[in-house]
């Protein structure tokens, strides 16, 4: 939406999309000696990921690969829909915003490389993680000071719920008790 500026379509983000490696993830593929995967999600991610839909907003990962690793960390954190495999990622986003009854302007697209371009200029609001490809950051309406897998997702949540006006409620509910509810 170009009549809008960017903390107003902020204000109606309702869902975050997600592509894993090099987004949640540094983009750093291991393996180990018997050919497990091992991959490291950035806590803090985490916790605004929960945060996030603690507040009834929704998330969906949409990946080009496939993980054991990805279905175990989307459960932890409550991730609504998560799409692996993906060769088509819009096709992916369309059937996943449909199933989960969200528009795309409602949606916020958090990717790093050219394969998330589609997803990205599709959505209300494209964030390009801090060390995407330079295409991505072209399309991207906000690029993160972190980068993917070192806190990105948790900078686009606060982003998000600053201009929804929650983010000072949340973090001095924490301040007062420790807790939100």
């Amino acid at each position: 939406m170009t009549d809008s500026t960017l903390p107003q379509r902020c204000a109606r983000i309702e869902m975050l999309v997600l592509d894993v490696d090099g987004v949640l993830t540094d983009g750093r593929i291991v393996y180990t000696d018997t050919g497990e995967e091992i991959k490291a999600f950035h806590v803090r991610d985490g916790s605004g990921m929960k945060l996030w839909t603690s507040l009834g907003k929704k998330i969906g990962i949409i990946t080009g690969r496939r993980s054991a690793i990805v279905e175990r960390r989307a459960k932890e954190l409550g991730v609504h829909a998560v799409v692996q495999g993906a060769d088509d990622k819009l096709a992916a986003l369309t059937r996943m915003l449909a199933s989960l009854g969200v528009t795309a302007e409602q949606t916020c697209a958090v990717g790093d490389d050219f394969v998330d371009l589609a997803v990205m200029r599709t959505c209300g609001v494209a964030v390009a993680v801090a060390d995407a490809c330079p295409e991505a950051k072209e399309d991207a309406d906000y690029t993160t000071q972190a980068p993917g897998g070192r806190g990105a997702v948790r900078e686009v949540i606060e982003l998000m719920l600053r201009a929804q006006g929650m983010w000072e409620t949340l973090v001095a509910r924490y301040r007062d008790r420790g807790v939100v509810n």
